[in-house]
């Protein structure tokens, strides 16, 4: 490892400084080049534990599977649990970059990467600056976030029993804003999600001869083309919902015409009632869709993955934002609205009856997104989470995060006794 790692800022805060900055970004691009799925991120584990160790934390390996978490304590005072999850997605990376995916069809095409970074970075400042704080510090790096099962597999596996239970959750995630910039809203502030795979049976045949079928492929695009409704004219003009067909899959070649075809839809809401209302327009639409077509066979409806709706504590927000916004500067915190991305890092706070407070900080070059704004072409030209194209600029984005971190963990671990 280079150099001390740290400087301070006007506030007081340990910021970082070039040498470790540096060491940072080779970090970055080193777990972006070698992306793992959820719950198989054994090579990222392994380089969290090892570095953390250096630290001088104590590191636990295997929590939920995968997880590994990292304790520093010093002194009496206030337990705070920092997160950041690891896991990639089933992406296929088109960035062109020089350290893009060296594994075909998998890319940390969310960022995940990034926030393993920060955190360690924060907890390398953080152990350099003990002298400033008392208290404990519990880094929790969590696996398998985009199947929404992480979570919840290291609260099930004893996370707090083992670590203790902490007075406030903290948390980040990258996002296509400019770095320097962070981002939070209290409240509801990140949706509840529900993802559904929907088997619809038709009945198979020569495709020279439809009329001895049931033609599932119809039967999936009617359907497919009637859920876009639900949204429009089923959910209230004041309440939000997104509902996407994201995977259609039926037959083999041109000329059969298959048994069957598979939707998988993600659904994301704020409200329950809204999100029970969805859920039934759901099931009615592909059940009618069936019956209209002749299908003989029920379809079939299978749960996937789901996390509720994380809560932004407001009282934490205000104070961990001030701190925040102390490090970064001025104007450099606003607050984006309610997002309809999902996160399961609320269970954290839920399971612990802790105040979470969860942001977004800026992946994206300044310049880059300043001009896109004024070409109103953001959507166009800046690849957001999940894009194959999706890759922050590393150093402003790694110094954000940190920053961030840093500054929120020091405002609520305890003061040294004078």
């Amino acid at each position: 490892m280079r150099g001390s790692g740290a400087s301070c800022d006007p506030s007081g805060s340990p910021r970082i400084d070039g040498d470790l900055l540096v060491d940072l970004v080779e970090l970055y691009q080193d777990l972006h080049a070698h992306p793992e799925l959820s719950f198989a991120e054994h090579r990222t584990a392994a380089e969290i534990a090892r570095r953390a160790t250096a630290y001088g934390y104590d590191v636990t390996a295997g929590v939920g599977r995968t997880g590994v978490v990292a304790v520093l304590g010093h002194g009496e005072g206030p337990t705070v649990l920092l997160r950041a999850d690891f896991d990639a997605l089933p992406v296929t990376e088109r960035t062109g970059l020089p350290y893009a995916s060296r594994t075909d069809g998998v890319m940390h095409a969310c960022g995940h990467d990034m926030h393993v970074t920060c955190l360690l970075g924060a907890l390398k400042l953080l152990a350099d600056a003990r002298a400033r704080w008392r208290g404990r510090i519990v880094a929790v790096f969590q696996p398998a976030e985009e199947i929404g099962e992480g979570a919840q597999a290291m609260i099930d596996d004893g996370l707090f029993e083992r670590f203790g239970t902490p007075d406030v959750v903290l948390g980040q995630h990258v996002a296509p804003l400019p770095a320097g910039l962070v981002a939070c809203h209290a409240g509801p502030a990140f949706a509840a999600t529900d993802s559904l795979k929907v088997v619809m049976y038709g009945k198979g045949a020569h495709g020279s001869r439809p009329e001895t079928s049931v033609d599932p492929v119809v039967m999936a695009a009617a359907t497919v083309m009637r859920l876009q409704t639900v949204v429009s004219r089923e959910v209230p003009a004041g309440e939000t919902a997104v509902l996407t067909v994201g995977s259609l899959r039926a037959g083999t070649v041109d000329n059969i015409i298959p048994d069957e075809a598979e939707l998988r839809l993600s659904i994301r809401t704020y409200d329950e009632d809204i999100r029970a209302r969805v859920r039934a327009a759901v099931e009615r639409i592909v059940r009618g869709e069936a019956l209209v077509a002749g299908a003989e066979r029920e379809p079939e409806f299978t749960a996937l993955d789901a996390f509720p709706v994380l809560v932004n504590d407001e009282p934490a927000v205000a104070r961990t934002m001030g701190a925040v916004a102390v490090a970064l500067g001025e104007g450099q915190v606003v607050d984006p609205g309610p997002v309809t991305g999902s996160e399961d890092a609320g269970l954290f706070g839920t399971a612990a009856k802790a105040p979470v407070c969860y942001w977004l900080f800026g992946g994206c070059d300044p310049d880059t997104y300043a001009t896109a704004a004024a070409a109103g072409t953001l959507d166009r030209d800046i690849p957001s989470n999940h894009s194959p194209r999706f890759a922050p600029e590393a150093a402003p984005a790694v110094t954000t995060g940190v920053t961030a971190m840093t500054a929120a963990a020091l405002e609520w671990l305890g003061r040294p006794v004078s």
